[in-house]
């Protein structure tokens, strides 16, 4: 996995917190997320299984992936006005037409469009 070059500035305070209680006392060395073996980062099969018992801990009964939170994610920033090359550059698109991919989803912006027609 390629390390990201992107700064983490868009990082909240809440996550930086949780993420500082974490590192703290595993000590990572290469990987932020490491396996128990030093070094060794987790397989996407990992993470998925990691996914897949949270989402049945939590009592979730809808199908979870890690696309489907990466897109959810995306789209949650879309809705409440990211600008969308602010979105191509935190996912790491190279195209915007990538990320427009985003944009047929959200409805939400559209409904709050007043018409110019509403002030005649």
């Amino acid at each position: 996995m390629q390390r990201s070059k992107r700064p983490l500035y868009f990082l909240s305070t809440k996550k930086l917190v949780l993420l500082i209680e974490y590192f703290t006392p595993y000590k990572p060395t290469t990987y932020l997320f490491e396996r128990q073996e030093k070094n060794t980062q987790y397989s996407a099969r990992s993470l998925e299984e990691v996914l897949k018992k949270s989402v049945r801990l939590a009592s979730i009964n809808k199908p979870v992936t890690l696309h489907w939170l990466r897109h959810s994610y995306a789209t949650h920033l879309l809705e409440s006005g990211t600008d969308l090359r602010y979105i191509q550059e935190l996912l790491g698109h190279n195209s915007s037409k990538t990320t427009e991919i985003y944009t047929h989803v959200s409805t939400k912006n559209i409904q709050q469009i007043k018409s110019p027609f509403d002030d005649l």
